[in-house]
């Protein structure tokens, strides 16, 4: 099981360097989990950057793979990996929905690097 990190999905949009990268995760579908965190965020900065549009094609190629929802247990586990790792609250929640579904994290940003079960690729 696979969960692309927002910077994953906007350089696979963008098709940015790291495009390849992502791709295999990516096009995977039958592998793939979307946290609604990463639909919120790729919904809003493809919103700002192309319009609503973009961004309404590109949440809808994400709702290809499974959409799982941020629940309770996934909120507290988010915490205490904040606090693990020092991560912001949308990437500890991301990487709680991932660690809870056994899915690897696939990201460039560098707040997840060495941790376990994180594929990342620098910018």
């Amino acid at each position: 099981m696979n969960l692309v990190d927002s910077s994953g999905w906007l350089e696979y949009f963008a098709d940015g360097p790291n495009a390849e990268f992502f791709a295999t995760a990516i096009e995977d579908i039958e592998n793939l989990i979307v946290s609604t965190i990463n639909i919120y965020e790729v919904y809003k900065r493809i919103l700002q950057q192309r319009g609503e549009d973009a961004a309404l094609q590109g949440v809808a190629l994400m709702h290809q793979a499974g959409v799982v929802d941020v629940t309770s247990p996934i909120a507290m586990d988010a915490v205490k990996l904040s606090a693990e790792f020092k991560l912001p609250m949308a990437d500890s929640l991301i990487l709680a929905t991932a660690r809870t579904y056994g899915a690897t994290l696939w990201t460039q940003d560098a707040d997840f690097q060495g941790l376990p079960d994180v594929k990342f690729t620098k910018k």
